[in-house]
């Protein structure tokens, strides 16, 4: 009876996990996106002063629960000589959140870089892209339309993956929700799809 009771209790309560990256260069507010995150989907979190939050140096891990899904954050530094060690983590993602710095116009090239280069590896084909245009509080940043402008070159690599460029102001929390519920919906689809593979001609 308590087998019974204890896999009915598994069943309805159980959370399925995902895994999803968060990845830019230093400085486009991944840990402020992902303290927003867990401020706002996290009930009893009391999250890190944002005033305090400094560069990365390795890795940020955080996990909220929307509806059945579990999403376990991996927040990675942006540095150059960390980029190298993104590719460690792809075959255990579902997804990747790409934080953009739109005030940054000087880094925009190193930024698209940076990206495209991750796009490229198989080991995140078909992984749903949730790319954010961080910073839009501030004036004159770039829109989102400048970003797509930038990165249009990218798209072939994209593919026909889930991809949404959103604007997003991780300081205040605006775009936040949005994109959290974006990508759950995605990462819960695309895990019933096949598993990650080229297609079969």
């Amino acid at each position: 009876m308590y087998t019974l009771l204890s896999g009915l209790y598994k069943y309805m309560f159980q959370k399925d996990e995902y895994c999803v990256l968060i990845l830019g260069l230093d400085n486009a507010g991944k840990t402020t996106f992902l303290e927003q995150t867990k401020t706002k989907f996290s009930k009893n979190y009391k999250g890190m002063s944002l005033s305090k939050i400094t560069t990365t140096v390795g890795l940020n891990i955080g996990t909220i629960d929307v509806g059945k899904a579990r999403l376990m954050f991996w927040d990675l530094g942006g540095q150059e000589e960390l980029q190298s060690l993104w590719d460690k983590y792809y075959a255990e993602s579902h997804g990747v959140i790409y934080v953009i710095d739109s005030t940054d116009e000087e880094r925009l090239t190193e930024s698209k870089n940076a990206f495209e280069k991750m796009i490229s590896s198989e080991a995140l084909e078909g992984v749903p892209l949730l790319v954010l245009a961080n910073k839009q509080d501030v004036e004159n940043c770039l829109s989102v339309s400048d970003i797509k402008t930038a990165f249009s070159d990218c798209a072939p690599k994209i593919g026909k993956r889930d991809c949404l460029v959103q604007p997003c102001t991780a300081l205040t929390g605006q775009g936040v929700n949005e994109g959290i519920e974006w990508m759950v919906k995605c990462v819960v689809r695309n895990i019933h799809r096949p598993p990650r593979q080229k297609d079969i001609t």
